[in-house]
This record gives structure tokens, C-alpha cells and sequence, in this order.
């Protein structure tokens, strides 16, 4: 019993002092006398691994090695955010904000940090899991690394923190530590890295743990999730984080106004560069999570929050050829191959064009000195030309009239920005695209085949398309490059597998143009099967819930394809779900059906996010608003005066919790 206690002891110690040392930055003993209470309490495990924790402070040190990083799936999907460049973009953000709830807005201010977005959970205090941002829905379990990152806690202080949450974050590399690193790959002959942004993202996925315990990575949290949360604030969840013993970044502040936003923004698009991190910007957030909670999602993004981006380095260097891609679509992007140049921390090649009205209106030539410059410092594009440097014999830019691949002519609708190759069926990059993207984790998600197989097998003749994917056997893939027996069997299970995908994804997967995942959804729910789907007139397409002109005339494009309809056919005859599952078609009704509901307020019985999934459910439309559309205001508890004024002014009906239960009753 004595031994079990002296492990407990010398783990908390441990923890306090990692604590100290790596989120308050107040060491109190020497890193000598730290490296002796670890190695004893090491000792101690071995020789008593029954008394061993799965977070002691000896997990730090790694070792683990991990060949294949597993998917998860998000419990709460991690949203991108939308960016802002000037004030009028705040000022417009606010303004919807204000149409979407009642009273006072504040909001938090956070530098956004420039590093590997993390998700990491919690149970009952302890570290459980930490899954990569991926798509957003799901992302890679990098557990065994994260743990090694010493401002991580494994065991959180204090007390009143959820038995269950996810708290979301920044994986970082401090500009010393990866001036260190880079000094030491020097000195032994090796490239050095890049930038820290790319350097920190790469150290996640290194499969040796060890590996990634020797960088000087450090953890920056910022927004937590999960349910019953004990706080009504942003700015309290940010002082809870670090009272639990997280590494919150110092730097927030609450501004009651955008005025204030912007004082906050122009000091540090200043200050930032005395940061020991990389930042590209400022995360604006409203304070108030019931306001959070009312303004919601889009299908991209949060609502409540704003990244507002410093303004991008710009440099300049010579636009030595513009080259040509086709896109999955048939969607010509045009793209300047570029005198390499040092931007932003990393050498950037080439940059988009966009299309061809974009090189009309810079009047972009090749060999003109361009000015380059990193969208969102993300994406590298071309914003002007100097005019002065440009040779007087130069030729304005004739833009490619037939596909760079199978020279087919190139066509332009009226309105539309791009060219598109119309030879959908036999143009490769169309063809290995669609497959690519039939294959992707959003769509059939194929275990065991990649982009690059998949361009190996149009390649190699044994694909035409994604239902030829169904009749490949392993003796014909084997002799492939790379394609060992294993891989081959676990591609043709991969395949087997998606077959049970569900009918909304496999809508998703055929690459309709404009039918997105959440498209996808309203059509399957809307029409049930591919058949109806296909016999839907442009009237019957138009009816259903955000479907418009272009979407239905996409869809019924597509259809009128033979070579799609054949296609189609045949995926149902391999077996793909081709109509809603019974469970699904059994838990909607059209009870709601032309009724447009908004929901304010706190609920008792049911959450907001449960009343809304009521609502669509039952064939109902949620909307953020009140308009003349609206049928029904749910209102709870703390309900705004404004929109009740509103609704009363605009005849709208007001209900309890109660009473819309007892509609779908």
C-alpha cells in the first residue's frame, strides 16, 4: 500500500511542477531535480505496473508507436470560421447579429493563433482522446502524441468541471523553439524546416511518439464544448480552462462595442510580432453562450464568431508561364507559375488566376513582375502588376479555348465566371477526379484506397468510372506499383464495405454539380429514393426547403446524361443504398410540412438543438428570423422583447415548448 501512495505522491508533485513550469512559466525546482522524481517515480511502475496510470507524468516521454492514425468521428464538429478584412465587414456581421437576437451584444477577443487545430476530451478529469480538426466531421486520433505535449494536462485541478467535454485548440511551435530546431538539423547536415505552421502540424502525425516528445510543442486552448457546461460566458470559459489547468493565451479582453473590437485589432496587428507565437489574425466571438446558442451554425460556420486577418505580406516576383487545370467539374482554373519567392514563411511557385475575367481585369501577361500575396495568408494569389517593369513588346493574355488534356472545346454560360471542358466522360482529370471524390470520407469514405490508386487505376485501364470501382477483383490489382496482398485485400473490402453507405452520402457521392452534403440531405428526405429523385420535375425540385433554379436544373442536367442514368444503374445493382433507410423514413413525417418556424429562448423538456431537429424532422423549416413566412414563434424562458414585438406586429403566433409537442401529437 505504501508503494501505491509514494506512485500518487510523486505523480501529483510531477504534475504541479509540470504545471508551473510549462503553463505558468514559474519553475520552482531545477529541470535536474525534476528529472530524478520522474525517473524514480518510472522506476516504481515497472515495478509495480498495477499501480500505473494511463496519464502519469511518465507518459510524457512517448515511445509509442502508432502505423495508422484512426478516424474518429467528431461528437461536436469543429466549424471553420469566417474571415473579415476591414471594419465595414464587422459592421455588416453585427448588424445581422442584431436582427437575430435581443439586448446587448458583447464580445470576446482572442489572437488566432497560427498552428494544427486540436480537439482534445476530458472524462471525469482525465484525458481521454485528442482527434485532429480533419474535414471538421471527423479527424485522425493522435492520442499518443498530443500526450506528450507537456502544456496538456492528463489530470485536471480543481473541481466543477463536466464529467464529459471537449475543449478545442492550437498546436503550436514557439518561434525559439523552432529557431533551436532548425539550428541542430543545420548542424547535422539536414534541410531545415519550413515555417512552424507546417513544422507543428507534421509533428502530429510523426508515428513515433518519442519523436514528437523531443519538440518543443506547446498547446494553446481556446473554446470549450459538451453539455451542462458550468458557465453562461465565453470570457468565464476561458478563466474555468485555466483554473483547470489549461494553457490559455493571455491576450483576451471583452469589448463591449466594434469600435472596441477594432482598437483591439489595431494594437496587435502592431504588437503581434513581439509575440513568441505565430498569429494571423483576431477571433471576435459573442460573450453571451445563450446568445451563441440562438444565433447557431451555418453549414459552415459559426454564426456568433468572426475572424477578422491582418492585413497578408505582399511581395513581388516574375509570372514566368500560365498553365491550365481541369477540375472534377470540367471547371478550368488558371494558374501563374511563379519565380520562386520567400512569402509568409514559406517559398510559394504558383498561385490561381481565378478565371478568365480576373486576368482581364488585372491585364495579367506572362513575364510581367507581379505582386503576390497569401489570401488569409493561406493561399497564395497575385493582386496587381507593376506596370513600370513590364516590357513594351508584351501581348495582352489570350485565354485557352480548348481543354489542356483531351483538346476538347472549351464553353462559358452566360453568367457563369469559368470555362468548363464539356467531355465529362473520357477528359482524365474529370474522370479520376469524380472517382476521387466518390471515394473521399464526406461521400462512400472507401477504406484502403486513395486519391493517387485511384489515378493508378484509370491510368492503368482498369476504371472507367466509380461503378467500375464494384467489379474489380485482387488479382487485378496486384500487380499494380506499391499493391501488396494485404493492401489489395483490405481495397477490395474498403469497396465491399461502402456498399452499406447511406443514401444521402451516396446522393453526395455521384458529384452532381451544386449538390453539396447538406443538398444531398434535403434531396434524400425531400424524394426518399434515386428514382423519384430522377422522375422530380424542375416545379417538384424547386418546392423543396433551399433547393433553387440552379440546383434543380443541375440535378435534372445530370439526369438526362444516358451514360449517368447507366451508371446509376448499375451502382444499384452492386448494392449501394439507392433510397432512405426505413428508420430514417420512419422518424419524418410531413405533420410540419409548409410551416416555418422560429425558436427563441431557454427550453425545459427539450434542447433548442432537439426542437430543431423536431422540426426538420416532421418536414418543418427553421429559420434564425421572423418575416412575414413565419408560422409559428416558439418562445421560452428569457425570450427577447424585440421579437415578440415583431411577431405580435407581424401577426406571426406565438407558442410554448408545450404547445408545439402537442402539434406533433
Amino acid at each position: 500500500m505504501q508503494v501505491k501512495e509514494t506512485i500518487e505522491q510523486l505523480s501529483n508533485e510531477l504534475r504541479l511542477h509540470n504545471y508551473k513550469y510549462y503553463v505558468l512559466d514559474q519553475p520552482v525546482i531545477s529541470d535536474y531535480e525534476f528529472d530524478q522524481k520522474l525517473k524514480e517515480l518510472e522506476e516504481l511502475e515497472k515495478k509495480h505496473p498495477e499501480f500505473a496510470d494511463p496519464n502519469s507524468p511518465t507518459k510524457r516521454v512517448g515511445g509509442e508507436v502508432t502505423k495508422n492514425f484512426a478516424t474518429i468521428v467528431h461528437e461536436n464538429r469543429m466549424y471553420s470560421l469566417s474571415n473579415s478584412y476591414s471594419k465595414e465587414d464587422l459592421i455588416d456581421w453585427e448588424t445581422r447579429l442584431r436582427k437575430l437576437v435581443d439586448g446587448p451584444i458583447e464580445y470576446v477577443c482572442e489572437l488566432k493563433y497560427d498552428g494544427a487545430s486540436i480537439s482534445l476530451t476530458y472524462e471525469n478529469g482525465n484525458f481521454k482522446q485528442a482527434v485532429t480538426r480533419g474535414d471538421g466531421t471527423q479527424g485522425d486520433d493522435v492520442t499518443t502524441n498530443i500526450r506528450t505535449i507537456k502544456s496538456v494536462p492528463l489530470k485536471l485541478k480543481g473541481e466543477n468541471f463536466p464529467s464529459k467535454f471537449d475543449i478545442r485548440g492550437e498546436i503550436v511551435l514557439p518561434f525559439e523553439g523552432f529557431t533551436q530546431m532548425n539550428q541542430e538539423r543545420l548542424e547535422n547536415g539536414e534541410e531545415p524546416y519550413a515555417n512552424p505552421r507546417n513544422t507543428a502540424s507534421g509533428s502530429l502525425k510523426l508515428q513515433d511518439s518519442a519523436e514528437v516528445a523531443k519538440r518543443p510543442l506547446e498547446c494553446l486552448l481556446y473554446n470549450i464544448t459538451g453539455e451542462n457546461l458550468p458557465f453562461k460566458t465565453q470570457l468565464e470559459s476561458l478563466q474555468k480552462a485555466k483554473e483547470w489547468g489549461f494553457k490559455v493565451p493571455q491576450h483576451f479582453t471583452l469589448a463591449k462595442s466594434i469600435d472596441e473590437v477594432l482598437a483591439y485589432v489595431n494594437y496587435w496587428n502592431e504588437e503581434r510580432f513581439q509575440l513568441p507565437y505565430e498569429t494571423d489574425g483576431v477571433v471576435i466571438k459573442v460573450n453571451n453562450l445563450y446568445q451563441q446558442e440562438e444565433l447557431g451554425f451555418t453549414a459552415k460556420s459559426p454564426r456568433w464568431a468572426m475572424a477578422y486577418k491582418f492585413k497578408a505580406e505582399q511581395v513581388s516576383t516574375v509570372l514566368e508561364e500560365i498553365t491550365y487545370q481541369v477540375g472534377r467539374t470540367g471547371a478550368i482554373t488558371p494558374v501563374a507559375n511563379l519565380q520562386p519567392v520567400q512569402l509568409a514563411g514559406t517559398t510559394v511557385k504558383r498561385a490561381s488566376l481565378h478565371n478568365a475575367d480576373q486576368i482581364e481585369k488585372l491585364d495579367i501577361r506572362e513575364k510581367d513582375q507581379v505582386f503576390v500575396e497569401k489570401g488569409g495568408e493561406i493561399i497564395p494569389k497575385i493582386v496587381g502588376v507593376d506596370f513600370a517593369k513590364r516590357n513594351p513588346d508584351s501581348q495582352p493574355t489570350q485565354y485557352l479555348t480548348h481543354c489542356p488534356e483531351c483538346q476538347t472545346e472549351l464553353v462559358r454560360k452566360e453568367g457563369e465566371a469559368l470555362h468548363f471542358c464539356p467531355n465529362t466522360t473520357s477528359c482524365p482529370p474529370q474522370v479520376i477526379g469524380r472517382i476521387q471524390h466518390f471515394i473521399s470520407r464526406k461521400a462512400m469514405d472507401v477504406d484502403g484506397l486513395g486519391g493517387e490508386t485511384v489515378a493508378l487505376l484509370v491510368n492503368e485501364g482498369l476504371i472507367q468510372n466509380y461503378a467500375d470501382l464494384y467489379t474489380l477483383q485482387k488479382e487485378q490489382i496486384l500487380p499494380l506499383e506499391r499493391m501488396a496482398e494485404k493492401s489489395a485485400q483490405n481495397l477490395i473490402e474498403g469497396i465491399e464495405k461502402s456498399k452499406q453507405v447511406s443514401f444521402e452520402r451516396v446522393l453526395f457521392a455521384l458529384g452532381i454539380r451544386y449538390v453539396g452534403e447538406t443538398v444531398a440531405k434535403k434531396l434524400a428526405k425531400a424524394f426518399t429514393s434515386i428514382e423519384k429523385l430522377m422522375q422530380a420535375s424542375f416545379e417538384e425540385l424547386i418546392e423543396v426547403d433551399e433547393i433553387g433554379d440552379r440546383i434543380a436544373e443541375s440535378l435534372l442536367q445530370f439526369f438526362e446524361v444516358d451514360a449517368n442514368v447507366e451508371i446509376i444503374k448499375r451502382l444499384q445493382s452492386y448494392g449501394l443504398q439507392m433510397e432512405l433507410s426505413e428508420e430514417l423514413q420512419n422518424q419524418s413525417s410531413e405533420k410540419l410540412k409548409g410551416q416555418t418556424f422560429v425558436i427563441s429562448g431557454v427550453f425545459e423538456k427539450v434542447s433548442r438543438k432537439e426542437l430543431k431537429e423536431l422540426i426538420e424532422k416532421n418536414g418543418g423549416k427553421n429559420t434564425g428570423s421572423i418575416s412575414k413566412k413565419t408560422t409559428f414563434l416558439i418562445a421560452g424562458d428569457q425570450m427577447g422583447p424585440s421579437k415578440k414585438e415583431k411577431a405580435e406586429k407581424l401577426g406571426v403566433q406565438l407558442i410554448s415548448e408545450e404547445e408545439f409537442l402537442t402539434l406533433l401529437d
